[in-house]
């Protein structure tokens, strides 16, 4: 009887055995077929992984008459709630305060409002997105694939960021002219600010290169301009190879650490938590101005709540579009120490050539309304949550011979400036 139970716990023991052989066999054969697989496949696996972390599941979807596709997405399964930090956020659906002074400016004069024209997204001709959802745009494959990386779509690089100083200060960050990224702009520092705002006429500029873009925006930034920048981001943009086209479109972006690791631009990582049902980021704004035409304009506020933390965005006078969360930064979890408002392109050809793609409208500032781009009615929000004209506005481009800036002030516009240009010209070779 012993010698036969010793048979079958042997015979036990050599079932495992094979089939643990015939496991690690298999196991063995998929590694080696993994390996095997082409860089391409490999890639592309990364690519609808990424697409299918960006791509939430939609209660509508909207076809736009340019080719993007809006997805109305749930506003608790948008991308912001995959953050590790919000997983149990309650959503903020309104902000505790507005800037004061915010509505005394819409009783604008008759003059001025005869000028402002409506901008609306193309996607609304073919519909709009319920209740308790919000519009994303869908990033489709060709958008990831012409990144240089998956881990860098929707991501600047780090010469983005304007320094308007000493060039001794511009040169330790590699911002000269050789870094491909130029600005014209207007700024404010030395102080706490605590939002920011301005009405921004909107273009269509022409991009040489399908890797180069031009935007206007503002920046609220905290930090020093080294390795631990913070910075909040909002305008308009024109960028072929994040988008795929030409068209003019609203954009977000943020950053912790001067675009090294963190933040995006709109929706395109977690981080933003949007609350509006109305405007999808990165989507097509229209109509645009026209030269020696009709301007469109639209205006954008960024603004600290002071109660929460939180740094909430509107886009015209009634949009509410959302908030960055405070946790998402170091210093601007406090305040801001400096306000920036203009232009930036990329310049991507080599030698010290430049470029022809153009920075707002492609004229120069001192061509004036209805030719040069412009920024009105800047304002800056301080400590006591009030709209305040900036104080000791400077100006800082890299070369005014190719992009420059001008500023000015009157009853009717407040502080501002025209900037811009074409780039490459007799005196920008």
């Amino acid at each position: 009887m012993a010698a036969a139970h010793v048979n079958r716990r042997t015979m036990r023991v050599g079932f495992t055995g094979i089939f643990l052989f015939i496991f690690f066999f298999l196991d063995l054969a998929s590694l080696s077929c993994a390996a095997r697989q082409p860089p391409a496949s490999r890639q592309n696996l990364k690519v609808h992984k990424h697409l299918k972390r960006l791509n939430k599941p939609p209660v509508k979807t909207i076809k736009s008459p340019d080719g993007d596709i809006i997805d109305c997405v749930h506003i608790s399964h948008q991308p912001a709630f995959d953050h590790p930090f919000l997983k149990d956020h309650k959503i903020q659906m309104r902000p505790n305060y507005h800037p004061e002074g915010l509505y005394d400016e819409n009783k604008m004069n008759t003059e001025s409002k005869e000028r402002e024209n409506t901008v609306h997204q193309l996607w609304h001709v073919n519909g709009m997105c319920p209740e308790d959802t919000i519009p994303i745009r869908r990033t489709k494959e060709d958008d990831v694939l012409r990144a240089s990386s998956v881990k860098r779509y929707g991501k600047k690089h780090r010469t983005s960021i304007p320094v308007p100083r000493n060039l001794p200060k511009s040169a330790d960050l590699g911002l000269d002219n050789e870094s491909g990224h130029q600005h014209a702009i207007a700024y404010v520092e030395g102080d706490k600010y605590y939002g920011a705002k301005a009405t921004m006429n909107v273009w269509e500029p022409k991009i040489q290169q399908s890797n180069e873009f031009s935007l206007s925006q503002i920046w609220i930034l905290g930090g020093s301009f080294g390795q631990d920048l913070n910075s909040i981001e909002a305008g308009w943009q024109v960028s072929p190879d994040l988008y795929g086209d030409n068209n003019t479109r609203l954009f977000t972006y943020w950053t912790s650490d001067a675009y090294q690791a963190t933040g995006c631009y709109n929706l395109l990582c977690s981080g933003f938590i949007q609350i509006n049902s109305n405007i999808a980021m990165g989507a097509s704004i229209s109509p645009v101005s026209a030269f020696r035409n009709s301007q469109y304009d639209i205006s954008i506020l960024v603004w600290k709540d002071q109660k929460e933390g939180n740094w909430w965005m509107q886009f015209g006078n009634g949009y509410v579009l959302g908030y960055w969360p405070s946790f998402l930064f170091s210093y601007l979890a406090d305040s801001a120490s400096m306000i920036e408002w203009g232009g930036e392109v990329v310049n991507s050809e080599p030698n010290g050539h430049h470029t022809s793609t153009q920075m707002g409208s492609g004229r120069f500032p001192e061509e004036g309304f209805g030719k040069s781009s412009y920024f009105r009615n800047i304002q800056v929000v301080d400590k006591e949550n009030n709209l305040k004209a900036p104080k000791g506005l400077g100006t800082f481009t890299e070369q005014s011979n190719c992009y420059d800036v001008q500023t000015g002030s009157n009853s009717d516009w407040g502080h501002y400036f025209y900037y811009g240009g074409p780039g490459k010209n007799p005196n920008c070779p």
